[in-house]
């Protein structure tokens, strides 16, 4: 064999070794269907085109860059088609608020009367360090005209803010419409109508089942409209922009109950309240009743800012007072003043009673339609008068509420010591976190923004259920007594006998005594 032949055979072996090394460098991967051909291409060309400084120790962050943008491009191609997501559906339902409508200029005036300057609320909100965002502010503002403008509200303002598991409320408080009292009894009397059971299917029954001799404890009636803490009516929704949606009125029951559970909202109003003891009603309920308390625990103003309604003004009047107007001649008190001494703050909305309401009602005295047999029954049996709940009184500082678990009630404070001639006085709630006021001159303001829970010391233990009752009483006609034996049912038998013909002998001597006289 020549030295040409073995040439041939060599470059023919490389070329083979090289078709197999090439094709060995287009197999694609398993895991990312690349392969090592095409992938060294474009390092080579990217290290080409751009031409780095110190390539060799670059060259891995290239690799792993072109190899990151391969598997990129395949994954936006593998996703759909792009949707609509949560924040592009709330900005298209907020763009409403930033329209302006032709009828702006009435609207406009209408609202400055009706509702107070929320953006100069939540400057000073953030100078006491809370608030919910200058941006936030703006919007709730907006979304609050809309309520005022839409549902043609004599005042409103902005209660604060309950956080919950899934979405929070934004709470707004207003003052009730001539005629809405009017139309909200009309509603519940429909609904009571509703609510009467059939009492047909009872009377046709031939063997009726044994009722039950429990007496439920007498019901105590929720406040009237305007009153109490019905005084007030608020709308809530989730974001600015969304849909208000207006409370129900609150019931004795369903504070009473509140104040016995610990419930985080979820942000559903329909959602049902599954607590011990059972609560009345779902989470829109539970909401209104938190908000009456927290509204009762923590609404205060400056002392002397609110004074007594000219109709409470009287010392005759023996019923607490439920008004109050601004005081006109109110100057106002040092910041330095207001937050070190308690006694200039006040509270300016009603306690509630251990009843759940705000004014205290006799149980003990009937309806007027059982006027006549009330007086009957008063001259047969006189029961025990019992003694009236009084709360303390409207316009009472806060430097007398009660500590709860060793905790004072409040705590104040200067905003900042450094500008103290810029500051304001702030009072925070330790007994429900999240409740604050702010004062400076004569502007205050109160806001919540919590869970909407109260304070309840270190731990919490739920209520426990009570001892069960017995399901019959105890007495011979219900106890069951064992058969006699035949001996017995003899001698009973022989008893009754000789009682019948003791009887007929004593009948027959009084008659011959009768004959003889």
């Amino acid at each position: 064999m020549d030295a040409n032949d073995g040439n041939q055979d060599s470059s023919e072996h490389r070329l083979q070794s090289a078709a197999s090394f090439k094709a060995f460098m287009l197999k694609n991967s398993t895991k990312s269907n690349l392969n090592l051909y095409d992938h060294l291409t474009q390092v080579l060309i990217k290290v080409m085109n751009e031409r780095p400084h110190n390539v060799v120790d670059v060259i891995e962050d290239i690799s792993h860059d072109i190899k990151r943008g391969l598997l990129r491009d395949i994954q936006i191609a593998m996703q759909d088609s792009p949707q609509t997501t949560t924040a592009e559906l709330l900005a298209e339902q907020q763009r409403a608020l930033f329209s302006r409508s032709e009828e702006a200029d009435q609207e406009e005036e209408l609202g400055e009367a009706a509702l107070p300057n929320v953006s100069e609320i939540g400057f000073y909100m953030e100078q006491a360090g809370v608030g919910l965002g200058r941006e936030e502010i703006q919007r709730i503002f907006f979304a609050l005209k809309q309520l005022v403008e839409s549902q043609m509200l004599p005042r409103c303002r902005l209660w604060g803010k309950i956080l919950g598991t899934e979405s929070s409320y934004i709470v707004a408080e207003a003052e009730y419409r001539e005629g809405e009292e009017e139309e909200q009894n009309s509603d519940e009397a429909a609904e009571e109508e509703e609510r009467v059971p059939s009492t047909q299917e009872n009377e046709n029954e031939i063997d009726p089942l044994p009722q039950s001799v429990y007496k439920p404890p007498p019901v105590v009636q929720k406040e009237p409209i305007g009153t109490g803490a019905n005084k007030c009516v608020y709308y809530v929704c989730k974001e600015p922009g969304l849909p208000w949606v207006k409370l129900p009125p609150v019931t004795p029951a369903q504070i009473t109950v509140a104040r016995q559970i610990r419930k985080f909202f979820t942000g559903r109003l329909d959602t049902p309240v599954v607590s011990y003891p059972p609560f009345p009603g779902n989470e829109a309920n539970y909401l209104r009743a938190q908000i009456a308390r927290i509204s009762a625990g923590t609404q205060v103003s400056p002392q002397g800012y609110y004074q007594a309604g000219e109709e409470e003004g009287d010392e005759d009047n023996e019923a607490p007072r439920d008004s109050y107007e601004v005081n006109p001649e109110f100057e106002g008190f040092p910041v330095a003043e207001m937050a070190e001494s308690l006694s200039t703050w006040v509270h300016h909305v009603q306690h509630i009673l251990q009843q759940g309401r705000c004014t205290w009602v006799n149980l003990a005295v009937k309806p007027e339609e059982d006027n006549e047999e009330a007086e009957a029954d008063e001259k047969e049996e006189e029961p025990d008068e019992p003694e009236p709940e009084v709360g303390p009184p409207l316009l009472t500082p806060v430097s007398q509420d009660a500590e709860m678990f060793n905790t004072p009630s409040w705590s104040s404070k200067l905003s900042s010591h450094l500008t103290s001639q810029h500051a304001v006085a702030v009072l925070r709630s330790n007994l429900w976190p999240g409740a604050y006021v702010y004062a400076c001159g004569k502007k205050f303001e109160n806001i919540y923004v919590g869970w909407g829970l109260k304070y309840a010391g270190e731990g919490y233990s739920p209520a426990l259920p009570p001892l069960p009752q017995k399901e019959y009483p105890s007495g011979p006609e219900i106890t069951e007594a064992l058969d006699p034996s035949v001996k017995e049912e003899q001698l009973r038998e022989d008893l009754e006998e000789e009682k019948a013909a003791q009887e007929e002998m004593d009948e027959s001597d009084e008659d011959e005594e009768e004959d003889d006289e």
